[in-house]
């Protein structure tokens, strides 16, 4: 009878241990809200993906090297030829539009870059993101395992006798668990992840995105004084199109590229405005850190608990023969 007792105790324990294990692992996508976040993150990587790479990324910064060569040049050379070194004045008279636009240039120009300095700086991080398993995948990495989990138990408790059976696929499926982030290479990767995710703050914001937008009007202001301000003055002092070109080469590139710079770089702002309801889904989730550990820790109790509770969990009750 003590016997009895002591195996029904280890049983119920057994039980109420793996049961609350596969609850929390089929739970923690809803607490967490990865169905509706989980697919948002996947969107955002496919998205992003033509724009995080190290080529297109220096090909930007070229793009802002280059205009910022082209007024640089205008501002002094192609001043100092308009009207003479020390006539600032007469030159921001002669060409208010230009010389409107120097002060924003420079804060553009700041913000632009250090942004791409920003974004390249992560390049790695974004690939070893985009190199873990599917975000769509992710709330089933934990439904699975606890729907598995929840499936023995209910076997368990109504055919005692197959536990060692059930006992050797618990610690087969905690043995899964815990190597699931190594194969994963999570360890590596997640904390890159989290890295990204919080350098990427200051940059996915919906005000950050629109003042970027609003970059590219100020900076078709300054393209425009340029081709229709200095150029035609520069023509008028008697130089031709090719005398410009190799006097002022900056200027002319910047004259002649700008149409090719718009079209480079504003696809990457549009995907940037697009995503930034992905991004914030994204930052929402637990830190990308933890991740490994939400795998390795249930695991390690799953298995832990089978091996734990010993090959038998039920007594073999003596039949006895009933008094005639």
């Amino acid at each position: 009878m003590i016997e009895n007792m002591q195996y029904g105790r280890r049983k119920n324990w057994l039980i109420a241990a793996l049961v609350a294990l596969g609850v929390g692992l089929i739970a923690a996508p809803a607490v967490f809200q990865m169905f509706t976040r989980a697919p948002k993150g996947a969107t955002m990587i496919s998205a992003f993906q033509p724009y995080m790479t190290p080529v297109r990324l220096a090909g930007y910064q070229h793009d802002m090297q280059e205009l910022d060569a082209g007024i640089d040049e205008g501002n002094t050379q192609v001043a100092a030829h308009l009207t003479g070194a020390t006539n600032r004045s007469e030159f921001d008279r002669r060409y208010p539009e230009f010389a409107a636009f120097q002060p924003e240039w420079r804060g553009i120009y700041t913000d632009m870059t250090e942004m791409l300095r920003t974004i390249q700086a992560n390049v790695g991080n974004f690939e070893a993101v985009a190199a873990l398993p599917k975000f769509t995948l992710f709330p089933w990495f934990f439904v699975a395992p606890g729907s598995i989990i929840l499936g023995l138990v209910a076997a368990l408790w109504l055919r005692p006798p197959w536990w060692p059976s059930v006992r050797w696929i618990l610690v087969a499926l905690g043995i899964g668990l815990v190597g699931a982030p190594a194969a994963f290479q999570m360890f590596d990767r997640a904390p890159k992840g989290e890295r990204m995710v919080n350098a990427f703050k200051t940059i996915e914001t919906r005000q950050r995105v629109e003042t970027i937008q609003g970059y590219f009007g100020d900076m078709a202001i300054g393209q425009g004084a340029v081709r229709l301000e200095l150029i035609p003055a520069l023509e008028r002092s008697g130089l031709s199109r090719g005398e410009i070109a190799s006097r002022f080469p900056a200027v002319d590139a910047l004259d002649k590229q700008w149409v090719n710079i718009l079209n480079d770089m504003t696809p990457m702002i549009g995907v940037m405005s697009d995503n930034v309801g992905n991004y914030e889904a994204v930052a929402s989730l637990p830190p990308f850190g933890l991740f490994p550990w939400f795998f390795v820790l249930p695991g390690l109790l799953v298995a832990g608990l089978a091996l734990a509770a010993g090959p038998q969990i039920h007594a073999d009750v003596p039949q006895t023969k009933g008094a005639t």
